[in-house]
Formats: C-alpha cells, structure tokens, sequence
C-alpha cells in the first residue's frame, strides 16, 4: 500500500468514525430537541413515568390550588388535554390562571407531572410559536392573540424614525410625569 493510499483510508475512516458518532448522538437527543410537549403530545407519545420533560400549555381557570409548604397544583391544558402539575416552591410573579405557562419535570406513577421549575410567559400578548400552532391546529386560537395592544404607535413609525422621534423618554428625562 503506498503512501497516498494510506493516508486515504485513515481519512475515510475518521469521516465515518465521526459519522457514526453524530448519527448517535442525533439519535439520543431526538426528543430532547423540542422546547416542550403539550399534555395532548404526552397522552399520544405514552411519555414514562420518571422521564424529564418540558409540559407547556395554558393554566386552567379554577385549577390552581395552594397548599402547605409552597406546595401548588393546577393543570395545563392545551385545548385537548389536560394534566395535572404539582409544583413545590415560589411561582413566578406572573403565574395565573388562564396564563401561558412552561414547566420542567417528569410525570410520577399516577399520572401528575411532578415540576421543579415553572416559567411564566412575560406579556399577556406573547405566547411562544408551539403553543400558537397547537391552538390554531385544535380550533382555539384567537384573533386577539396576535393583536397589537391598544395605543402602541411605535411599530407605526416609519422605519427610518428615531426613538426620540417615536416619543421615548431621552437620556435625563424621566419616563413617568
């Protein structure tokens, strides 16, 4: 074997060792790669108990009880499916009923979903794209969803206006008056 061969093969071989090593890799975070699953995806999907996961959806209203020690349970639901959360800590400040919510844990044998972390959504016009789609593809999805809210004309202006132009406090100037 000469010398340009040799070298051949041992670049062949290192291409299909690191081949071999994304495809596992792919492989293993197949169903981590989603930012989360809605309770209808954990029902179809039969996710096992003690596998962690992101649950997201809306917060059912009337759903949402306190109990001893900063425990707290309520469901999410996603406009097909609901499942029940049970979280033990300090919510976010913007937690409440019929709210977007997200949280990070696993289901437990009898079918709650135990969380560790729960994130609330930062604006009652936001909701992440997954959520949106899902709404939109069960029928639930509002045509205010998407609205602007009322009296917000800086996304009116034309593209070449300044902030100050927009009317945004300036440096020195106080934003309440």
């Amino acid at each position: 074997m000469t010398r340009k061969q040799r070298r051949l093969t041992i670049i062949g071989g290192s291409l299909a060792v690191l081949a071999v090593a994304a495809a596992l890799v792919l492989n293993a975070m197949r169903d981590s790669i989603v930012f989360f699953s809605t309770p209808a995806m954990v029902a179809e999907k039969h996710i096992q108990p003690g596998k962690r996961f992101r649950l997201g959806g809306l917060v059912q209203p009337g759903s949402l009880v306190r109990g001893d020690n900063l425990v707290v349970t309520f469901q999410v639901a996603d406009g097909s499916a609901t499942l029940p959360v049970s979280y033990k800590g300090i919510l976010p400040d913007l937690f409440r009923e019929g709210q977007g919510v997200v949280a990070e844990g696993a289901l437990d044998s009898s079918g709650v979903f135990k969380a560790d972390t729960v994130l609330a959504k930062h604006d009652e016009n936001y909701m992440p794209k997954d959520v949106a789609d899902a709404l939109k593809k069960q029928g639930h999805w509002k045509d205010e969803y998407g609205a602007k809210p009322k009296g917000d004309t800086r996304s009116e202006a034309s593209p070449g206006t300044s902030r100050a132009a927009q009317g945004a406090p300036q440096a020195g100037q106080g934003a309440l008056r």
